[in-house]
């Protein structure tokens, strides 16, 4: 079959396209021909090795110290499963299904095996396999800041990077539990973030929220871009910041804050479960979620495909097709 490997650490161009075997599915593992995947700001980084000094060691341990320790990456993808092996129940083949194989877990192939009590769901009827393997990730990490912020009915949400991949699901997903939400992205993508169901749109290259005395039960950076410091004179005194980023500051702060005052701050990785996929499907179907994508790129311009999204430019996803 084919797929994309990667052996170091580098620029695009280290990913090559090279024939493997194809994988047999175990007992309990089921065979998917995959139809699309995507790369996300994840994936960038795990191929590029650029990794911030304070998440340097445990970023390493997971994915290696002097070249990525799976040689297929790829984290979401949709397709079909061709085959099932023995003690599988909860699949047959010919379900099209959609999930997250996880961060550099060789979804970037024509196929893929992963076990059938993993992140994997029958694909919403609503969605196409590019629409629905971008689900995945960004919604998923989405839903696991959402309601790590406890976000209640009416509460002012503001999420920056709105038209981004996590931030166009979070903004979604934060109307779907009853937030007010504002969200914050340039100028082109205004409308498009409007559409999404975002009550009010800053535009960040005209406005400073932060300057403009509106406060907020929850701050969501959905694009690491900016500081908790920043922030806190525009949250509410039992406020929630939350970011996708982590390093050793943004770890003091939230011990200090955590102490001293009665606002939270929540960082890190998202933790991404079987069932957070099942409810992911079920929004969708029921028209609450929807899925932006940018670009679509064949798997063979792999490279031009991570280049567009290390340029930090996309809007919503950038999906790859098999």
């Amino acid at each position: 079959m084919k797929a994309i490997i990667c052996t170091k650490y580098g620029p695009p161009e280290v990913l090559e396209l090279r024939e493997v075997d194809k994988p047999v599915p175990k007992d309990n593992e089921v065979l998917i021909k995959i139809h699309a995947t995507t790369v996300t700001a994840g994936d960038v980084a795990d191929r590029s090795g650029k990794v911030s000094a304070s998440s340097w060691l445990p970023t390493r341990m997971m994915f290696g110290f002097t070249k990525p320790r799976r040689k297929i990456p790829g984290s979401d993808l949709a397709g079909v499963i061709e085959a099932v092996g023995k003690d599988v129940t909860l699949f047959k083949a010919g379900d099209q299904v959609f999930g997250a194989a996880g961060w550099g877990s060789g979804a970037y192939a024509e196929y893929k095996c992963v076990g059938q009590d993993a992140r994997l769901a029958l694909k919403p009827d609503n969605m196409n396999y590019e629409e629905s393997a971008a689900v995945a990730f960004g919604a998923g990490t989405a839903l696991h800041f959402i309601r790590k912020a406890n976000i209640d009915p009416e509460q002012k949400v503001l999420i920056y990077g709105a038209s981004g991949s996590v931030g166009s699901y979070a903004v979604q997903i934060a109307k779907y539990y009853g937030a007010e939400v504002t969200g914050v992205c340039s100028t082109a993508n205004l409308e498009l973030v409007q559409s999404l169901g975002a009550d009010n749109v800053i535009d960040y290259t005209a406005e400073d929220f932060t300057k403009n005395g509106v406060t907020y039960d929850v701050i969501f950076d959905a694009v690491y871009k900016t500081f908790y410091s920043a922030c806190k004179n525009s949250l509410a005194q039992a406020g929630v910041y939350a970011t996708v980023g982590m390093s050793m500051v943004l770890m003091m702060q939230m011990l200090w804050t955590k102490m001293a005052s009665s606002r939270r701050i929540i960082s890190g990785v998202a933790s991404i479960k079987a069932e957070d996929i099942l409810l992911l499907k079920e929004l969708a179907q029921e028209g609450h979620l929807k899925s932006v994508i940018d670009k679509t790129y064949p798997l063979e311009q792999i490279a031009e495909a991570h280049a567009y999204v290390e340029a930090g430019h996309k809007v919503g996803n950038v999906v790859i097709t098999i």
